[in-house]
């Protein structure tokens, strides 16, 4: 990482790529020391178009140390921009746009839509601009807000629900950094019910953080208690199956989450 660091200040476009977010820890203070930092310290003068690519997450049997979620230490670090593609053709969107900014970006890929999310990938050049949520499903009863591999849950759950007459509202935030606070906010107050799904432990997470968002600029449009479904705060994923089952969050739990909101 200090490598990609000292040729990023040279004026080229690194992308460093670590091989599982587990093993980030011992390049944290290039992150978050001093890639953060760099481009604000000199007022400007010193760019850093750094990419890193960090595949992340569970769900695939990794255990303690090959499926961690790492995202809310650089969604707290001001100077870092963090990328949460769920779609083969916004992971190429984002990537490119990422190499071509000059901000350093932590670009998240969850491990288990390597191969369980298909989608087309156009061979034409195109980018997509860091941070504009999308809104993936239109709903008007609850809002549903997530990312990487939580949000095709949270999509299988909406059309569980449908059945019974629920229309959620799925939007994929697509960048976490920066935070797409207008899209979310329009769509809570059109809903009126807030739900935050996400793998990562449930305090301090980016549920959190939009949480607070909803009560501060949105409170008095809300029907019901904001509700957060995410990882439960215990040190990393289990490995055992049944246990990671039960750390995941699932369509079920989702659709059940929805229709409590619903019935509110």
């Amino acid at each position: 990482m200090g490598i990609a660091l000292g040729a990023a200040f040279r004026g080229m476009r690194p992308i460093p790529e670590v091989q599982f977010s587990d093993f980030v820890w011992p390049s944290v203070n290039q992150l978050i020391g001093e890639a953060a930092r760099a481009y604000y310290g000199t007022n400007g003068a010193l760019k850093v178009p750094m990419t890193v690519r960090i595949p992340y997450g569970g769900g695939i049997r990794g255990g303690l140390f090959h499926s961690q979620n790492v995202e809310a230490l650089f969604f707290h670090t001001p100077g870092l921009l963090v990328v949460t593609p769920s779609t083969p053709y916004e992971a190429k969107g984002l990537l490119k746009s990422a190499i071509r900014d000059d901000n350093p970006v932590i670009f998240l890929e969850h491990k288990k839509t390597y191969r369980l999310v298909r989608g087309e990938v156009p061979d034409d050049d195109y980018t997509i601009p860091i941070g504009p949520a999308d809104i993936k499903r239109v709903g008007g009863d609850v809002t549903v807000v997530s990312y990487g591999l939580a949000m095709h849950y949270c999509l299988a759950a909406a059309e569980a629900v449908a059945a019974d007459g629920i229309a959620a509202e799925v939007v994929d935030l697509r960048t976490l950094k920066p935070l797409d606070t207008a899209t979310i906010l329009a769509s809570v107050r059109k809903t009126g019910k807030l739900l935050i799904v996400h793998e990562d432990n449930i305090s301090g997470g980016i549920g959190a953080e939009i949480a607070a968002l909803a009560a501060d600029e949105a409170f008095e449009y809300l029907d019901a208690p904001i509700a957060r479904l995410c990882g439960p705060d215990v040190p990393t994923m289990p490995f055992a199956q049944t246990l990671e089952d039960a750390y995941m969050p699932n369509p079920e739990a989702i659709a059940s989450e929805l229709r409590r909101l619903a019935s509110y």
